[in-house]
């Protein structure tokens, strides 16, 4: 949980952003839960009576503080979608929660943010299709699950194959990787995929989960990506993005290695990257 708050003292300490840059997300209203979420289980995170075996595949205290979090990361990242429509790329210091399924979450996920995000987007004719890149260590269970009947929406996931998740749901794509799969194996199968991916679909937004628990140093990882092979990683998604002039929304995912400097480290190459390739023009 550090790190949402040492990410962005970093940026700022170091002049890769300023105060400016910042937005202050609303609040998730029930109907747009329900875009996405089972009445009985926004019933449940409501009132407090989600059955403890429930509770625990979530895997935190479950608190109405909890909740309005989850609704506060979920609409932010509706909003980073609407910012990058604007400027071409939008982050949410937060989010990624792609273990949530319709009717119950788990994972540390409580609501799924860029299923809700894409449902709204798709709702109110402000996108028609939407590309999901999912590279987080684990796979996006439930976005697969959620979108498994929307065409609009096609879901990529490349992450570790004897990982969590251990029962995994079908998405669009799913490249499932060994154990130990270094820089040079991943960025290869990347640089490979994605154009494919892009020329295919032909999306008019991206939703990037940079989830930085691919590095070597991860507890829970199981690849051996280094810091640079996950800069380059994120580059070479941004750089796709950009050339095809999709904007581009993305969300932060996990990140659990033991010295939280190459977490935060991981995760502000992200925002370091976005703002040379995006805004350098104007800030030159």
């Amino acid at each position: 949980m550090q790190k949402y708050t040492m990410i962005p003292e970093r940026l700022l300490a170091e002049g890769t952003i300023t105060t400016e840059n910042f937005f202050a997300p609303k609040r998730l209203s029930e109907e747009e839960i329900l875009t996405t979420h089972t009445a009985d289980y926004w019933q449940q995170l409501k009132t407090q009576t989600l059955p403890r075996k429930e509770a625990r595949a979530i895997g935190f205290e479950m608190t109405s503080e909890l909740v309005e979090r989850g609704r506060y990361i979920a609409h932010a990242t509706y909003e980073c979608a609407l910012y990058a429509q604007q400027y071409g790329v939008a982050m949410n210091v937060a989010g990624g929660t792609h273990h949530a399924f319709a009717d119950h979450g788990e994972g540390f996920c409580v609501f799924n943010d860029v299923c809700i995000a894409s449902n709204l987007l798709l709702n109110r004719g402000q996108v028609q299709r939407i590309l999901i890149v999912d590279l987080d260590v684990h796979q996006g269970n439930g976005n697969a699950s959620i979108m498994a009947d929307e065409p609009r929406v096609f879901v990529f996931s490349m992450h570790g194959a004897k990982n969590y998740p251990f029962r995994k749901q079908l998405s669009d794509l799913d490249i499932e990787l060994d154990n130990d799969t270094g820089d040079a194996e991943y960025l290869q199968i990347l640089e490979v995929t994605l154009p494919r991916l892009i020329n295919k679909f032909a999306p008019d937004m991206i939703f990037y989960q940079s989830a930085v628990d691919v590095l070597a140093t991860d507890k829970l990882g199981k690849l051996s990506l280094t810091i640079e092979g996950c800069k380059a990683r994120d580059e070479f998604v941004l750089q796709q993005a950009k050339a095809a002039n999709i904007p581009v929304a993305i969300v932060m995912g996990g990140g659990y290695s033991e010295d939280i400097e190459d977490v935060i480290e991981a995760h502000c190459n992200t925002f370091r990257l976005a703002q040379q390739l995006f805004f350098s023009e104007l800030i030159e």
